[in-house]
């Protein structure tokens, strides 16, 4: 069982330890997010989200160097000598080391659970400026709006809160645009739904996130984020187009 340090030559071993676990872990840390780059977040939703994230791989990346760093150090340093043949150093036990990892692993739990339902709370609330209803089916998108548009793509304005109601005509969906965050089950039988503020214009791909099927990897659709004027003449000539098929039945 580890002991805290008594002597100077166990204080030396414990600073040698924390140097190399405080190097690995940056070396580690940088590595990981070199691997697992975080797409540029274009809405305001994503930002927490991404946040995050790399707390979690900073976490990750510290508690793996500790326990690496540790056990080599010591298979290494405190390794049995060749014709050596004393026994070890029997150690009893130390209470205070044994509450030390036993408290500081439950607080962070608290902790990343508190500030991820922070950040959950953040993604499926907010304001509705824009409604529109999302439905996914075997292997494609439908998007409809409340004053009877319907469009293959979903346009919305930026920096305009919508609310996007998800509905699946068949299986378990998923929506999520990586750009946007967050991502959201479309479930058969009930009405889920995504709260996004896109706050970069431009043009992205919604894509399924729930394997559905065999041509799941296809199930994608056109996302644009356009300045609100340019929205409201999209919006016009759809209304348009729709009211010339309506008078044509």
């Amino acid at each position: 069982m580890l002991k805290l340090p008594q002597t100077s030559t166990d204080r030396r071993h414990f600073i040698i330890v924390g140097v190399l676990t405080l190097i690995t872990t940056v070396v580690l840390g940088f590595f990981m997010l070199a691997i697992l780059p975080i797409k540029a977040q274009k809405s305001v939703q994503a930002e927490p989200i991404a946040w995050l994230f790399q707390l979690h791989i900073w976490l990750i990346a510290f508690l793996f160097s500790l326990v690496v760093v540790f056990m080599l150090y010591s298979l290494v340093v405190f390794r049995r000598r060749k014709n050596d043949d004393s026994e070890g150093e029997h150690f009893e036990g130390n209470t205070a080391l044994e509450i030390i990892w036993t408290v500081v692993p439950l607080v962070l739990v608290v902790i990343f659970s508190f500030i991820g339902i922070q950040t959950l709370n953040g993604a499926i609330s907010g304001g509705d400026d824009i409604q529109v209803k999302a439905t996914g089916f075997q292997w494609s998108w439908r998007f409809d709006y409340p004053n009877g548009v319907t469009s293959a793509e979903m346009v919305l304005p930026v920096n305009k809160p919508a609310l996007i109601s998800l509905e699946a005509e068949d299986v378990i969906h998923s929506f999520w645009v990586a750009e946007w965050g967050p991502k959201q089950d479309l479930v058969p039988g009930m009405t889920t739904s995504l709260h996004i503020t896109p706050d970069t214009v431009g043009e992205f791909k919604l894509r399924c996130a729930e394997l559905c099927g065999l041509s799941h990897w296809s199930m994608l659709a056109t996302v644009r984020v356009v300045p609100e004027e340019e929205y409201t003449a999209w919006m016009d000539q759809k209304m348009a187009e729709q009211n010339v098929q309506t008078a044509s039945r």
